[in-house]
């Protein structure tokens, strides 16, 4: 009796849909405690600087398509300096690229203060490319230390607790951000962006964090210098892996109707304004924050905690996220429409979460730097291309309720294709959960 009742707690200590369980990972791993902590500080500081910029360029310009811009600026150095960054997460101390990225992200978001006027919004796009080259070294690096933080039993509930905190920093930062820009000016959100960076360098020098396996260098050679063989290697690795390949182009698939997140500022700042005020996309941002907390948590519950459960429950997020937009689409207010936000991004949380969980269970420590920094170039790609098309659709004079369903129905391709995946190219093991 006393072994079967420890057993149940163990289970329990580790089931990814029991509250209990992310409390329990908090107080029991100290590292990942501390590692954790530093990036729910920057994630909020990143809200702030958001809001506050997509305030500043609507008051500057007025175009929808400077926000694209914008968003734009800050996808496409994923997709070109990626490659590189993963290479680099693989090959240095993790911990050492965390924390240098930390303190140059502080320097380059105090330059955004020197934005006076539209003559110099050219300066937001600039300073937006190197805010997000440096977050390009700092992604797939994290990424990659998750697994050396955590025990193997701790990964669901660890990526759920990443998901979630990430999802809950985004609504109360994007609300608070809202609020200290309307009531003290977009600049004291950039400054408050500033020191969450510096606050999150402090928590991660206290993190110690295990080494992770580096492949022995026999010889040398201009491949091994620049790089070129580790990004070759990580290549042959996933094609090696077509399961790892297939989970790789789950986000790229989500991010086809990335153009939503430009729709949120239009709705939120033109749409459902009210006597030409806006200042609403804050809470589109929040209820896109809290959707995405508590999207996981209900598959896990609902699905199950295994890997065929998670495969299932990743094809079923691409139709939750495209029913929620389609009514987004025909809300007659915000607050509809904040409710559509908050089921869309249900579906947007559980495909983002489980799609991480199962890298993190199927890539070799090694290769993980590369894996997800190729995972976040083809995701930033596709985004910036959706997010350009939506853009150019609304200076073309396009309807924004008319672009809204375009996007939703996008939402069905990759479901469709993930759930042909599973039918015809898994092999579905009897007995086993694979």
């Amino acid at each position: 009796m006393t072994t079967c009742t420890t057993e149940k707690s163990k289970t329990k200590k580790h089931t990814a849909g029991n509250l209990f369980s992310y409390l329990y990972l908090l107080r029991s791993n100290r590292n990942y405690r501390r590692f954790w902590f530093s990036g729910i500080i920057s994630q909020a500081g990143d809200w702030f600087n958001y809001i506050g910029l997509f305030v500043l360029l609507n008051s500057l310009t007025g175009s929808g398509q400077a926000v694209s811009w914008f968003l734009i600026a800050k996808f496409l150095p994923t997709t070109v300096l990626g490659p590189v960054a993963g290479v680099i997460a693989d090959r240095f101390s993790r911990k050492s690229i965390l924390i240098c990225c930390d303190i140059l992200r502080t320097i380059v978001v105090l330059c955004y203060l020197f934005v006076h006027d539209v003559s110099q919004v050219w300066l937001i796009y600039v300073l937006a490319v190197l805010q997000e080259s440096v977050w390009t070294f700092a992604h797939p690096a994290r990424q990659a230390s998750i697994p050396n933080l955590c025990s193997k039993e701790e990964l669901n509930v660890a990526n759920g607790l990443s998901g979630a905190s990430w999802s809950v920093m985004l609504a109360v930062g994007a609300a608070l951000g809202g609020f200290v820009s309307a009531a003290f000016g977009w600049q004291t959100a950039i400054i408050v962006d500033s020191l969450t960076f510096l606050a999150s360098a402090a928590f991660l020098a206290t993190v110690i964090f295990p080494e992770h396996n580096r492949k022995k260098v026999t010889y040398f050679s201009f491949a091994r210098i620049t790089g070129w063989h580790e990004l070759v290697e990580g290549l042959v690795y996933v094609k090696r892996h077509p399961r790892v390949a297939a989970l790789l182009m789950v986000k790229s698939g989500w991010a086809l109707s990335g153009g939503i997140l430009v729709m949120l500022t239009v709705f939120g700042e033109q749409v459902f304004s009210e006597n030409g005020q806006g200042g609403l996309s804050g809470v589109l941002y929040s209820m896109r924050g809290l959707g995405a907390a508590v999207g996981p948590l209900l598959a896990w519950k609902f699905f199950g905690e295994g890997v065929v459960s998670m495969r299932q429950a990743i094809g079923a997020s691409f139709f939750i996220s495209s029913v929620s937009y389609l009514l987004f689409s025909q809300a007659p207010g915000i607050a509809l429409a904040a409710l559509c936000v908050f089921a869309g991004h249900i579906g947007g949380s559980i495909q983002w979460v489980f799609s991480t969980t199962l890298l993190h269970r199927s890539v070799e420590d090694r290769f993980r730097g590369r894996v997800f920094a190729a995972e976040m170039g083809m995701l930033t790609l596709v985004l910036s291309m959706s997010t350009w098309c939506t853009g150019l659709a609304l200076d073309m004079g396009f309807a924004p309720q008319r672009i809204v369903i375009i996007l939703a129905l996008l939402f069905l391709l990759p479901g469709t294709a993930w759930f042909s995946y599973l039918t015809f190219f898994v092999k579905k093991v009897s007995g086993k959960d694979v």
